[in-house]
């Protein structure tokens, strides 16, 4: 076993024990329910907000995108405006490409040695860019669901949101499960299945698990908390839908209160993304923000066209060629150096 990643599960194992005594055997429901959401909000906009200051006022005097194909020069020679933009509306298009479909993962490549190490060859890395993209594309699909806990009337796109989602629907009922009374929604599915992925390309890729961190794990193993907590209460137990709904609206309206009847396994779920909240701003999962501030992506590459001088330069006095002859003309006439201006 792994250190990197047991210290991490161990930490969610932790977590998710905290909560669930805390609650069932403590009666901490205020503090889990009310105290640690609304602590945990106020962690995460404090620190995304100073994150993003922070990036927005560090000083990127020169242009330095990432270029991956030809710079524009000649009239002749073909630019490729989306890979080297030179202008505002390539860097615009590349931008959305990159945030939307992950153009540069899709093109990422493996390094591997076959044939007894005799010979090397690049793999295209198309599982990582498929999971990573299902990840993040059910993750949002799945937040967005959620907003029908936190407004009255539920907005029309969610609802139409919810019926694609759950387009594919079991009509036998079955008892054990009680699938078919609520639909399947396939966004938390996928998000179980692309965070198990991610999860075990770290653990037992070599080459990935040996640059792994428990903060790489951590993550993960919480994501994969709260998804198994929110299928478990959707799937197989018997959840007050209508006290949550009154609940999460009296947390959003700051009139809190404790629903009845709701186990210790929603307060479980609550705290997995309370702590996520209160978590992010320090970890690597700021790259929700970062990627809009990375000047390696949303600058143009028109270093031939315009001429970019550092602003936070300050004067200095320079030697200049012509001061420095004629410091030393005469010694370097001597040294047979060349000279612009004869002796006097």
């Amino acid at each position: 076993m792994n250190a990197k990643y047991m210290f991490s599960l161990i930490a969610v194992v932790v977590l998710f024990l905290l909560a669930y005594v805390g609650v069932e055997t403590a009666g901490l429901k205020v503090l889990f329910g009310i105290v640690i959401p609304y602590t945990a909000l106020v962690i995460f906009g404090i620190g995304f907000i100073r994150r993003i200051m922070c990036w927005a006022y560090s000083a990127v005097p020169f242009r330095i995108p990432t270029t991956c194909g030809q710079q524009k020069s000649l009239p002749w020679i073909k630019e490729a405006c989306i890979d080297n933009p030179s202008e505002n509306r390539g860097m615009l298009v590349r931008m959305i490409l990159e945030i939307l479909f992950f153009r540069s993962l899709f093109r990422n490549t493996r390094f591997e040695m076959r044939k007894g190490g005799n010979h090397f060859s690049y793999i295209w890395e198309k599982w990582l860019w498929l999971f990573a993209l299902l990840f993040h594309w059910s993750l949002l699909v799945v937040i967005m669901r959620h907003l029908r806990f936190f407004t009255e009337p539920v907005p029309f796109f969610v609802q139409w949101l919810e019926y694609l989602d759950s387009f594919f629907r079991v009509e036998v009922v079955n008892p054990v499960l009680q699938i078919g009374l609520p639909g399947i929604f396939t966004s938390g599915l996928v998000l179980l299945a692309a965070v198990s992925f991610l999860l075990l390309r770290r653990m037992f890729t070599p080459q990935v698990k040996y640059i792994s961190l428990p903060a790489d794990f951590f993550p993960l193993f919480l994501i994969m908390g709260i998804t198994i907590t929110g299928v478990m209460m959707r799937y197989f137990t018997k959840m007050d839908v209508v006290g949550i709904k009154e609940f999460t609206m009296g947390l959003v309206t700051f009139r809190p209160a404790i629903p009845e009847g709701v186990g210790g396994l929603f307060y479980v779920h609550l705290f997995f993304v309370s702590f996520l909240l209160a978590y992010f701003p320090f970890s690597k999962l700021m790259h929700l923000g970062g990627i809009f501030m990375s000047p390696t992506r949303n600058m143009a590459n028109n270093s031939r066209v315009k001429r970019h001088v550092n602003p936070w330069n300050y004067p200095v006095k320079v030697h200049t060629y012509e001061e420095y002859e004629e410091d030393f003309r005469e010694k370097m006439i001597d040294a047979g150096l060349p000279v612009e201006k004869g002796a006097e």
